[in-house]
């Protein structure tokens, strides 16, 4: 490369590992989410108009965004060499300018504005006009740069592009720098660990003590159908977050939030799986369809609002547990007691709890936590409502055992009461692990690895088969 020729950078894919117009449609939906829907519908066949709207809804934390350590590291090896390295983007100029500022690039830059977009041939004219043409090496990440790069007398290729090929057939200088994305990284920001929560779906169909394939299989096709429609929310989720998870010392190295996928392939990914799971429930039964519609609405809503609020948020993630129960009850057309459903939503009180106290003891600050409406001073607010929350649950439980549906699916009742007590310390355990900040962030997660309290669990379930009489029933005696 020619040391005195200045060195032009792409922004979006290129110096960055992320596209600043969708930073700005995802921080704009989370923000304000009517105005950016809007500017979106207005101006969709304007891209230099809703850039500049979308900048405007949304302004970026721009010393957030992730930077292709490569190329920065390029950027920097040219200026200490003397060269001047340009920022060229179809992005909006207003953060293209303070960009360059923030990693001391040149003043000068090339970008778009409300009224034209710099992009393609636009970008390489404005180059050629700049520096002529062969006057400057460029670095881009996409074909659309070809025409860029066809100008330059060095073209320097982010990741894999392959009509870039082209290039070096007619004899240009390419050089390729590492960028791009991988399969793996995608698969785990749909959070596959996270299913297991999925088998609250079986909650229902052991509780009714309907142990047969005909209710079984589409429970399981279910729980199929919940996990895709979890992961397409925990997407959004993660889109909607980014300059937060950039804040927060281990979400910070999610995909989206490090830019190791592009927030275009997440949305791509979140309406395969959304379409899945609405495809699957549907061939269900449209009980279970509906659930399944809720379940994402209100996550939806949990996302963007629901979990920046005190109390509510809590309340929110305790219903979307429940709302696992009831589809699991759908999607098998088993009948689900309103005491069960009473019983376990206190549970999950106690478990949301449970969720916040861990993030706040694993805190390093006294601050709210970003994006939460809790800092380390609510811990004691969220120990006492962990505990009302136990409580209520033995309580409910109890008055379950002793009324005419309990005692006539547990006819031992003295042994159904002993199973409270393992159920019990299973409860105290999760909010003393919480408290002290010995768990996952996620509990339900947590109590599924954990293995002490799974052993538990399985006393609490053995006693209340015992108290059914199932075990005389499938082993004699």
């Amino acid at each position: 490369m020619t040391e005195t020729k200045p060195l032009v950078l792409d922004v979006d894919g290129t110096f960055l590992k992320t596209d600043m117009l969708w930073e700005c449609f995802w921080a704009g939906l989370g923000r304000d989410p009517l105005a950016t829907l809007r500017a979106a519908c207005t101006h969709f066949r304007h891209p230099e108009r809703l850039k500049s709207e979308l900048a405007r809804v949304a302004p970026l934390r721009l010393d957030l965004l992730p930077v292709n350590p490569e190329v920065a590291d390029l950027a920097l090896r040219s200026r200490m060499a003397g060269r001047e390295v340009v920022l060229a983007s179809a992005s909006d100029r207003s953060l293209v300018e303070p960009l360059a500022r923030e990693y001391g690039l040149s003043e000068r830059v090339f970008a778009s504005g409300p009224d034209h977009n710099l992009k393609g041939a636009a970008k390489a004219a404005a180059l050629v006009d700049a520096y002529g043409e062969g006057g400057f090496d460029y670095a881009g990440d996409s074909a659309v740069d070809m025409a860029v790069w066809q100008k330059a007398e060095n073209a320097l290729v982010v990741g894999h592009v392959p009509s870039a090929r082209a290039l070096s057939a007619e004899g240009r200088n390419v050089v390729e720098l590492e960028g791009g994305w991988n399969w793996r990284a995608l698969l785990k920001a749909m959070r596959p660990h996270q299913w297991v929560k999925n088998v609250l779906l079986l909650l229902a169909m052991i509780a009714a003590h309907r142990f047969d394939l005909q209710t079984l299989i589409p429970i399981l096709w279910g729980i199929a159908a919940f996990s895709a429609a979890a992961s397409s929310i925990y997407i959004v989720n993660d889109l909607l977050d980014l300059e937060a998870d950039r804040l927060h010392p281990t979400k910070s190295k999610r995909p989206f939030a490090s830019g190791l996928v592009p927030i275009r392939v997440g949305m791509i990914a979140f309406s395969g799986l959304a379409l899945f799971a609405l495809a699957v429930a549907a061939s269900l039964n449209w009980q279970f369809f509906g659930v399944v519609v809720l379940y994402m609405i209100m996550s939806l809503a949990y996302s963007l609002k629901l979990k920046r609020l005190r109390w509510v948020d809590i309340a929110t993630l305790a219903a979307l547990y429940t709302i696992r129960v009831i589809a699991g009850a759908a999607a098998g057309e088993v009948s689900v007691s309103i005491y069960m459903l009473i019983f376990i939503f206190p549970i999950f009180i106690t478990l949301g709890c449970v969720k916040r106290l861990t993030e706040l003891t694993l805190a390093t600050s006294d601050e709210r936590l970003p994006g939460r409406g809790y800092g380390r001073p609510d811990r004691g607010d969220l120990l006492n409502v962990a505990w009302l929350g136990t409580i209520g649950a033995l309580l409910i439980f109890f008055l379950y055992s002793i009324s005419d549906q309990g005692q006539e699916l547990y006819p031992t009742i003295w042994i159904l009461w002993l199973a409270m007590v393992p159920m019990a310390l299973w409860l105290v355990r999760m909010v003393a692990l919480g408290w002290f900040g010995k768990q996952d962030y996620d509990p339900i997660v947590f109590a599924m690895r954990d293995k002490f309290g799974i052993g538990i669990l399985m006393i609490t379930l053995s006693l209340m088969f015992w108290a059914a009489g199932l075990w005389g029933e499938w082993f004699g005696g």
